[in-house]
């Protein structure tokens, strides 16, 4: 989320790195040259061109007057690009500074522009050399997804150590006759290859539908761990329990038990007073899903936990996020894109994207906390609370629940309003100055802005994510 905070922390910055890109720009900028650096922050992995900023330290802000309607300017971008850049403009005290966060490339997949893949070299855009070309073409072949898990078995051991019959239960076909036409399936779907008269079981194939993780000694540490305690810390452990089928058979069994492990409130949101599980099932079933997918497959020894308190639920992944977490509920970005397609015709998850707003949606109507996600070194975190009114809530649970229910309404083809917003938290139409001071605060964080910023009207004022 680029924020005036997150900018004072880029002036101090000793320097530019791979990441960043300052540029004074004070009356404009060529827009071949910003597509150009778009490209090179792509193909390193995405980064922010700041515009407005003096691009020697001590760097001081200077304003900008380059791209006055940024949206034209990144529609701009996208047909030349086909990648989605989003343009901030933030109101600094000493004049206008413009940002474009530019995406990373898919992996594999260098971008290039007028026949040119090009990188930065020093204060340049320089072509990208053979050597590091050829190291981004080369991931794909690296994929961990297609590495082996277990060489030399015989289609009877194939059978033995993969659940075959959930394969074709999921993915509603009718099992074969023989055993033959098994094995030629799992081969056309990569779970398998052929090695002459015997077969290698991909980690694609293992990991998905291994009646037991342990058969395959790099794969055991991928189980899922789920530990759950006595009260709101680590300190008393009352079950710790490592999975051991393939995420595919063991979807299911995996849902039902964190469910089983949650506590149960009396009264959650929406006067519903009966004993009904902490959060809705579906947050529970898109969570795990998408940490099961989105985990960086590369870092070996780290699992995935999911941690249950009496006041939290916390699903955690090894690896940090392809892109932003406050767009997580519009954007969608996968580093394992074998195992999430064929996770989504196996239909464990969702669509593209439509996982996390379905369990915002989800935690809005249960009248919830907002799910918090946080990244630490290596690992990402979403953390669903327990019910609070919304008077025990503090600032950041607020303020997350205002810009993430204007998230939401927007992609839904709609948009917040303060009475939209107080149905969110249950609040009455007489209490409608505590909404107003919500949004008021959220606009001022540059989370959320008006819909027609030359609207006087707040009574009736509509109001878009920050992004829009």
């Amino acid at each position: 989320m680029i924020s005036l905070k997150l900018l004072e922390e880029w002036l101090v910055k000793p320097s530019e790195d791979e990441h960043l890109e300052f540029k004074e720009a004070n009356n404009r900028f060529d827009f071949e040259k910003l597509v150009e650096y778009c490209v090179a922050l792509a193909n390193e992995g995405g980064g922010h061109m700041v515009m407005g900023v003096s691009d020697k330290p001590p760097r001081k802000v200077v304003g900008t007057a380059a791209f006055d309607v940024p949206e034209r300017t990144v529609g701009g971008i996208f047909d030349r690009l086909q990648i989605k850049v989003a343009a901030t403009e933030i109101d600094h005290a000493d004049g206008r500074v413009l940002v474009f966060s530019i995406p990373s490339r898919a992996k594999g997949r260098p971008i290039q522009y007028k026949g040119r893949y090009l990188m930065r070299a020093g204060e340049d855009l320089v072509p990208m050399t053979p050597e590091v070309l050829q190291s981004i073409f080369a991931e794909v072949e690296d994929e961990f997804e297609a590495r082996i898990a277990l060489i030399d078995v015989s289609a009877e051991d194939v059978v033995r150590l993969l659940d075959t019959q959930s394969y074709f239960d999921l993915i509603e076909m009718p099992y074969p006759a023989d055993r033959s036409g098994v094995i030629e399936r799992f081969l056309r779907e990569k779970l398998l290859v052929r090695v002459n008269d015997l077969y290698s079981i991909t980690n694609l194939g293992a990991l998905l539908f291994a009646k037991d993780l342990d058969d395959f000694d790099d794969l055991s540490r991928k189980a899922v761990r789920v530990t759950t305690y006595d009260g709101v810390n680590k300190l008393n452990t009352k079950r710790d329990v490592f999975g051991k089928k393939g995420y595919a058979v063991g979807f299911s069994g995996l849902v039902d038990y964190v469910n089983g492990q949650l506590p149960a409130n009396e009264v959650i949101g929406k006067a519903l007073r009966e004993a009904v599980p902490m959060f809705p099932e579906i947050a529970i079933r898109e969570l795990v899903a998408n940490a099961l997918i989105h985990q960086d497959l590369q870092k070996a020894g780290n699992n995935i936990s999911i941690d249950i308190y009496d006041n939290r639920l916390e699903i955690s992944n090894p690896g940090l996020p392809c892109i932003e977490t406050d767009r997580f509920i519009d954007e969608y970005q996968s580093r394992n894109e074998r195992l999430a397609d064929l996770m989504r015709r196996l239909r464990i998850c969702e669509e593209k994207g439509s996982g996390i707003d379905k369990v915002i949606s989800a935690i809005e109507t249960f009248q919830l906390p907002p799910p918090d996600i946080r990244t630490g070194q290596v690992r990402t975190t979403v953390v669903l609370f327990a019910h609070k009114d919304l008077g025990d809530m503090d600032r950041g649970d607020k303020l997350r629940a205002c810009y993430q229910h204007c998230a939401l309404s927007y992609i839904l083809g709609e948009k917040m309003t303060n009475q939209s917003l107080r149905e969110r938290f249950g609040l009455s139409s007489r209490q409608s100055d505590v909404a107003s001071r919500l949004v008021s605060v959220a606009v001022d964080e540059g989370l959320i802005k008006l819909e027609d910023p030359t609207s006087t009207s707040r009574r009736y004022a509509k109001y878009i994510p920050y992004w829009a």
